[in-house]
C-alpha cells in the first residue's frame, strides 16, 4: 500500500486530472506516484494536509461520517473574535438549515501566532480590520463548512490551512510538519501499520455510508 501526505497549496484541486475551463491546478503538478488519490479534499481554495493512497479501504475508512475523525483547521478570519462568537461555534450554528456539530475551537495569541508561508496569491488586506488566526477542530466536513461557520458568527474566513488529521487511536496526529506547500512524503513505518489497523478494525464497524470530508 502506498500511503503520501501532501501539503497542498491554495489554487489545486484535490483530484489528478484537470478541470475543461477551470483556472485551477491538480494534484498532478506535484505529485508524480500513479496510482493514488486522495482520501478526503480540499477545496482548490483550502491549503494543506492532505492524504493520498492507492489503497481503496483506506480511502473509506477515513472518509467515513461514522468514525468521527477530529480533522484540524488554521482559519485566517477578518476581524477579532469575542467570547460569544467562539463559544458559538463550539456550540454548533446553523449552516444552510442544519445545526453543525460541537467543535473545538481556539484563538491563536501570543506566542502561538501562526508563521506560515505568504499564500500565492495574498489574502485581502484591509488596513482598518484586523484579521485573527483561529484553530478549529470537526468531526464532520459538510461542504466549505468551515467557511459557512466564521461567516455565521460575524468573522469570515480569508485563509483556510487543514493543518492536522486524527487517526483516533490514541497516536499523535498527522500533521504539517516538515512539508512547504506543494511538497509531500511517504508516511513513516509507524504511521503505515497505524494506517493498516485502521483497515483492519473497518471490517467489523458494520454496514458503510458513503461520505465526502471538504475543508
Amino acid at each position: 500500500m502506498t500511503t503520501l501526505l501532501l501539503n497542498k497549496p491554495f489554487g489545486v484541486l484535490s483530484q489528478f486530472t484537470p478541470e475543461e475551463g477551470s483556472r485551477w491546478r491538480c494534484l498532478s503538478d506535484f505529485v508524480d506516484v500513479p496510482e493514488v488519490y486522495a482520501a478526503g479534499r480540499l477545496d482548490a481554495d483550502s491549503e494543506g494536509l492532505l492524504i493520498l493512497t492507492n489503497n481503496g479501504r483506506l480511502q473509506q475508512r477515513l472518509t467515513d461520517p461514522r468514525f468521527g475523525h477530529w480533522r484540524s483547521y488554521w482559519a485566517q478570519v477578518e476581524g477579532t473574535p469575542n467570547t460569544d462568537q467562539l463559544q458559538q461555534l463550539r456550540d454548533g450554528v446553523v449552516v444552510q438549515g442544519r445545526r453543525t456539530l460541537p467543535a473545538k475551537v481556539h484563538w491563536l495569541q501570543g506566542q502561538e501566532q501562526l508563521q506560515l508561508p505568504d499564500r500565492t496569491p495574498p489574502i485581502r488586506y484591509r488596513a482598518a480590520i484586523p484579521t485573527s488566526w483561529l484553530q478549529l477542530s470537526l468531526t464532520e466536513g459538510r461542504n466549505r463548512q468551515v467557511r459557512r461557520m466564521t461567516a455565521a458568527v460575524g468573522l469570515p474566513t480569508l485563509r483556510l490551512v487543514r493543518c492536522c488529521i486524527d487517526l483516533m487511536d490514541n497516536g499523535p496526529a498527522l500533521d504539517l510538519a516538515g512539508l512547504q506547500p506543494g511538497t509531500w512524503r511517504a508516511v513513516t513505518a509507524v504511521e503505515q501499520e497505524r494506517l493498516n489497523r485502521l483497515i483492519s478494525s473497518s471490517s467489523s464497524a458494520g454496514p458503510r455510508r458513503g461520505g465526502r470530508r471538504r475543508g
